[in-house]
């Protein structure tokens, strides 16, 4: 007899007649049987409810519903993608780093398997500066300060093939960077 089917809600009842009830009446049985269905399966419908109410619990249309919740159209369930696989892709998104140069470059790495090159025109640290050890003179990258402030250029390497991230379009890491990128900038991407 398990915790909320109809033998354990059946004695629950008993349990609580007082002493004079006999202990198997037909009649009784009968009628405490059709009690009880009823309740077993509010108990049921509540322990299934309360499955569907957490991210690492839900299952079928209730993730899809949680999803929605947290990103709207955004992260749509891939045809035959399974609970787990979702699960873990809705887990990845909830906990992203967005807005910052470390968040673009993360998010390249999870998506293609490989790690983009992502320079600043106006950053010392990704093209150098004259006269110092990390200067690119003579390379062909040069920084600058007149381009427009706030953009960026990241170079992303499509997915080898037999990796787990072949088969993602270039409209996949496009509008991934988009929805993590900073809003006031302006990345260009070029897919290599």
């Amino acid at each position: 007899m398990a915790a909320g089917d109809n033998g354990d809600i059946v004695a629950r009842l008993k349990a609580t007649l007082p002493s004079w009830f006999s202990d198997s009446t037909p009649v009784l049985d009968a009628l405490l049987s059709g009690w009880a269905a009823s309740w077993s399966f509010v108990y049921a419908l509540l322990a299934y409810v309360k499955q569907q109410s957490r991210l690492l619990t839900a299952t079928d249309g209730w993730l899809d519903m949680i999803a929605g919740d947290f990103f709207g159209l955004g992260l749509q369930r891939q045809a035959y993608q399974t609970d787990q696989s979702y699960r873990a892709a809705i887990q990845a998104n909830i906990f992203r780093e967005r807005g910052t140069r470390a968040g673009v470059i993360k998010l390249c790495q999870d998506i293609t398997g490989r790690t983009p090159v992502l320079m600043e025109s106006s950053r010392p640290q990704d093209y150098g500066a004259y006269g110092q050890p990390t200067g690119f003179y003579g390379n062909g990258r040069y920084g600058t300060l007149s381009t427009t402030p706030y953009e960026c250029f990241v170079k992303v390497y499509r997915p080898l093939p037999g990796t787990p991230q072949y088969g993602i379009t270039d409209a996949d890491i496009y509008s991934a960077i988009d929805a993590v990128r900073p809003h006031n900038v302006t990345v260009w991407v070029q897919l290599l």
